[in-house]
């Protein structure tokens, strides 16, 4: 399972000599392992790393299983480097050599597809999922005492009326609440053990209210949603409404995190819009949040010394006169450089604000 930990090991690496990043799209359905095979040989065709070449190949030849819907490779051979990770979701192919290992589609699907709960409850019980970079990678469930329903007439059963719930005795309405507790209590050490970074809640709109309701304000700020579903539903269907919920939700986000940055931007507030404030703030390490429209990307200049970035051609660095030397984007050194600082980064998708503000911008630390 690939995770925020390999992608901090990632970035950690250092290189002395270039690293070939490989990312090869593998969905089954669009052809056999000897069409990907002819696909990645294609694309390799481009590296001029020999040795990196064959460990690739030789990996794929010998080594994988052929599961997944594609993978990502790094490799590194003067530093005995290699790491191959196969990956449930498609990404775009790509082969590119560089100093640091091309991290950016791989932070874009953690950003998207990492750290899912799903909880479905009903007023006796819950079954827990953990999702992770679109595989079920835990579940478990919890049940409570038997709610026995019984047939009630008369004033009291009346919504609003002396007697709770329609159809409800005290006594019931006592053990659906202890209910609740118990699998909220349960739910939450579930979602802390699994790192779960955003939830989802299933069944039906009483009992997900319930449900969240009981939640700490902590885990309630991380609910993206509720859906109807019965507790019946495979781990598929609970992961295909999780993703599509998710997404959504996601979206929303984005676009109201892009506004918030934009305002904060014309405000001249802790916040900045283009390539160069963004790259300028980058190398001061002041950014708490980058902003990279998907699947952006610049050629530019980066310093041998200080690691200053820029896309305007120059032979000196402006901070410390070293030699710039060419990269082929320099959103990805952008990228790697605000993950290692401890920042975040979110990679905004069909966002025409971000797009029309430069594709490119940051929420500072001060």
């Amino acid at each position: 399972m690939f995770t925020d930990r390999e992608l901090r090991e990632l970035l950690a690496l250092s290189a002395v000599e270039p690293v070939l990043s490989v990312y090869l799209n593998m969905d089954p359905t669009a052809g056999n392992a000897d069409f990907y095979k002819l696909r990645l040989r294609n694309l390799l065709k481009t590296v001029e790393l020999p040795a990196d070449v064959q460990a690739v190949e030789h990996y794929i030849n010998n080594e994988f299983n052929w599961v997944g819907r594609s993978i990502a490779i790094f490799s590194c051979s003067p530093q005995n480097f290699f790491k191959a990770y196969s990956l449930a979701i498609p990404v775009r192919d790509l082969a590119v050599a560089g100093m640091r290992p091309a991290v950016k589609p791989l932070a874009d699907l953690l950003d998207d597809y990492g750290g899912y709960g799903v909880a479905l409850v009903d007023k006796q019980g819950a079954r827990l999922f953990h999702f992770h970079l679109g595989e079920l990678q835990e579940q478990e469930g919890v049940m409570g005492e038997l709610v026995k329903h019984v047939k009630r007439g008369g004033a009291s059963s009346m919504p609003g009326r002396r007697g709770g719930i329609a159809g409800r005795t005290r006594h019931q309405e006592e053990l659906v609440e202890r209910n609740i507790k118990d699998i909220t209590s349960f739910s939450v050490q579930f979602f802390e053990q699994n790192n779960i970074r955003r939830v989802l809640i299933g069944g039906t709109d009483e009992n997900t209210a319930q449900f969240k309701a009981e939640l700490p304000k902590f885990w309630q700020a991380l609910v993206l949603g509720t859906f109807p579903m019965a507790m019946t539903a495979s781990h598929s269907e609970v992961l295909a409404k999780a993703m599509q919920i998710g997404q959504e939700s996601q979206r929303s986000h984005e676009a109201r995190r892009v506004n918030e940055l934009i305002t904060l931007a014309s405000k001249g507030s802790n916040a900045t819009l283009g390539m160069e404030k963004v790259l300028g703030q980058v190398h001061q390490g002041s950014v708490q949040t980058l902003f990279v429209t998907e699947n952006y990307s610049q050629a530019g200049y980066v310093c041998s010394d200080c690691g200053w970035i820029t896309v305007q051609e120059k032979e000196q660095c402006d901070q410390c006169s070293a030699s710039l030397r060419a990269v082929e984007d320099v959103v990805e050194l952008a990228v790697a450089s605000v993950w290692q600082q401890g920042g975040e980064v979110v990679f905004t998708h069909g966002n025409s604000a971000l797009a029309a503000a430069g594709s490119l911008g940051a929420i500072l630390r001060y």
